[in-house]
């Protein structure tokens, strides 16, 4: 049965009203609006075991018609992980040792960043066929971070959530968890999730949806510092910024409760932002939507 989240999971109010009701492929999604923070999140949503078992067994049916990698999907990896390594080159991270890659999918960003960085490389995949697609190519991928603990795996100073953080159910406690026990005191926490104001994101397996602001509070409430963040739409779009890229690192200070201001105006930003992105859609759809990427 559903479970109902009677509390925000960034600032913990109980108080939130409905933002958006609708039939996602059969699932009926609600998503709320925290009256405090502005957090967008989803009530009533599965439960922990039920998550389990949607992604071994019906996350990639639903999402693209097969449990393995097909050709486009692996297209727009190979262009994702290309971009997210130059934007790593970009801003100068010039040396890695250790990098991990949680919900590593194929494998590509491992390969590119192994490439680049000549660096040991470890993935954390649950759904099965595509770990085995990724461990194919002799890449070691571990279905969790606990079984990759069982195995002792040491700690890492790059690692990698690319469209991960809005499937958790409790991002700042995982983040926690992250830099407490998998984390170097120096690593490097690179995040990509979709944009609240341009991205269709209230689907079934999207448990939060972030702007630039509640993405940041979530960072600082689980003991990260941004380092720089940026709002764009590769590899599918030029013009739509889709995605929020964020680079972090792990501080000591409680930057939560210096940057406790609520989001503001959510409504009227997602309605602003999907109106400049119907027009892109309609006076430049080349632009708005780059053919190959397309989903």
């Amino acid at each position: 049965m559903p479970e109902s989240v009677t509390n925000c999971p960034l600032c913990e109010q109980e108080s939130s009203t409905i933002f958006d009701q609708r039939d996602f492929r059969g699932f009926k999604v609600v998503n709320v609006l925290c009256s405090n923070c502005g957090l967008i999140y989803q009530t009533p949503r599965m439960t922990g075991p039920e998550l389990e078992d949607f992604y071994q067994a019906e996350y990639r049916e639903i999402y693209q018609g097969s449990q393995g990698p097909s050709e486009r999907d692996l297209i727009v990896q190979k262009a994702r992980a290309d971009r997210l390594v130059n934007f790593l080159k970009q801003i100068g991270i010039g040396k890695v040792n250790r990098f991990a890659d949680i919900g590593s999918s194929s494998g590509l960003l491992m390969e590119k960043i192994q490439k680049a960085y000549n660096c040991q490389v470890v993935g954390f995949e649950p759904g099965a066929a595509y770990r085995e697609f990724a461990q194919s190519k002799g890449f070691t991928v571990y279905d969790s971070l606990v079984q990759g603990k069982e195995a002792e795996e040491q700690r890492f100073d790059l690692v990698s959530m690319i469209h991960v953080l809005e499937h958790i159910p409790d991002p700042v406690d995982y983040l926690k968890g992250l830099r407490e026990n998998h984390l170097t005191h120096d690593a490097i926490l690179l995040i990509e999730v979709p944009n609240l104001y341009a991205h269709d994101c209230f689907e079934v397996a999207h448990l939060t949806s972030f702007s630039r602001q509640t993405l940041i509070q979530v960072m600082n409430k689980a003991g990260f510092r941004t380092r720089i963040i940026e709002t764009h739409g590769h590899p599918r779009s030029k013009l739509i910024s889709l995605y929020i890229t964020l680079l972090a690192e792990p501080c000591e200070a409680d930057l939560y409760q210096d940057n406790i201001g609520g989001e503001r105006l959510v409504r009227l930003k997602r309605r602003a932002g999907f109106f400049h992105r119907r027009v892109i859609e309609r006076f430049l759809p080349n632009q708005g939507w780059i053919p190959e990427y397309r989903s």
